[in-house]
């Protein structure tokens, strides 16, 4: 279980890091050398896909009546999909600036 997990870890790694790579890519042929915070957002927008499907779930297949336990859902979905935009958008951030250092130091 752990392994399969882990397994599916590294393939958002990668997945989060060729992204946000090929996308500073095309900015920085534009011109546009302010990628920081983009490269950040690039791949931390996954939350927003994260929570919207929660919102989608919750009203498809969940059929919770009581105001606290829906408030305690997005709560919780709330922090998840938090925490999930930080890994994922730091995993960006990293892997464009490792890109970045790369090409600009020949």
């Amino acid at each position: 279980m752990f392994g399969f997990l882990f397994l599916v870890f590294i393939i958002l790694v990668i997945t989060c890091a060729e992204i946000t790579i090929v996308l500073c890519y095309f900015q920085l042929c534009s011109e546009d050398y302010l990628w920081w915070w983009r490269s950040y957002l690039t791949s931390g927008s996954s939350a927003l896909y994260l929570f919207l499907y929660a919102t989608f779930y919750f009203f498809t297949k969940l059929e919770i009546t009581k105001l606290v336990s829906v408030l305690l859902y997005f709560g919780y979905m709330l922090i998840a999909s938090y925490a999930f935009f930080v890994v994922t958008g730091t995993i960006g951030f990293y892997a464009c600036f490792w890109f970045t250092r790369l090409i600009y130091s020949s």
